[in-house]
């Protein structure tokens, strides 16, 4: 059976690749990137590093497999983000504003993202203050270690005082769409915009029957 530890510094390439190889809905981004880190530059590394309290690895017999990451504080977190962590990716990526978006590649939507980076709507951070980032490669996938995950970092989270979670989750990811909600998140509200799904688990909803 996979175990479920803290991040170690020493994780952190695996974070990267995991990251890249589920960043297309949950499938593997590779061929969509140039640049294999832009992905956990955005959605891994910043909370491995800056949070490592919610950061938690899952890992098998062949090596670390899948992660959750997070933060108890979203509104804080952005704060740290805009002082420790964008400003040094900013010198080193270009922000493509200036060219019309329809010609963007994969990359310099990254590249937008960490020049201008997106925030959560208030009402759903005011009623769920922290949230989080999840992924599994296919071989730990349907083994329950998706719900072992979350059970740490809610732990970690609850006791840093978050009394609620939230996530954003891509519209066409069916299969992480019926995780979350198997295990007790409720949808929160849909962006056409983003095609993200929004949802959201009180502390005390934790736990459910997750796959």
């Amino acid at each position: 059976m996979p175990s479920i530890r803290p991040f170690h510094p020493a994780d952190l390439d695996v974070l990267y690749d995991i990251a890249l190889r589920t960043g297309d809905a949950g499938q593997d981004a590779s061929a969509l990137h140039d640049d294999p880190k832009l992905i956990g530059h955005i959605y891994a590394a910043p909370y491995a590093l800056l949070e490592p309290a919610s950061a938690f690895v899952a890992e098998d017999e062949a090596g670390v497999a899948g992660y959750i990451v997070g933060t108890a504080d979203t509104r804080a977190f952005d704060v740290r983000l805009e002082a420790e962590w964008w400003p040094a990716l900013r010198v080193r990526y270009d922000d493509p504003a200036a060219k019309p978006h329809e010609r963007w590649s994969a990359d310099e939507r990254r590249q937008y993202a960490i020049h201008h980076p997106y925030k959560t709507p208030e009402r759903i951070v005011a009623a769920f203050p922290a949230h989080l980032h999840i992924n599994l490669l296919p071989r730990l996938q349907g083994r329950d270690i998706g719900r072992r995950l979350l059970d740490r970092f809610l732990d970690a989270v609850g006791e840093a005082g978050a009394r609620g979670v939230h996530l954003g989750c891509g519209a066409a990811n069916a299969r992480a769409l019926h995780f979350y909600a198997r295990y007790g998140f409720s949808e929160i509200e849909r962006s056409a915009r983003t095609h993200t799904v929004w949802m959201g688990i009180e502390m005390s909803g934790a736990g459910g029957n997750a796959a």
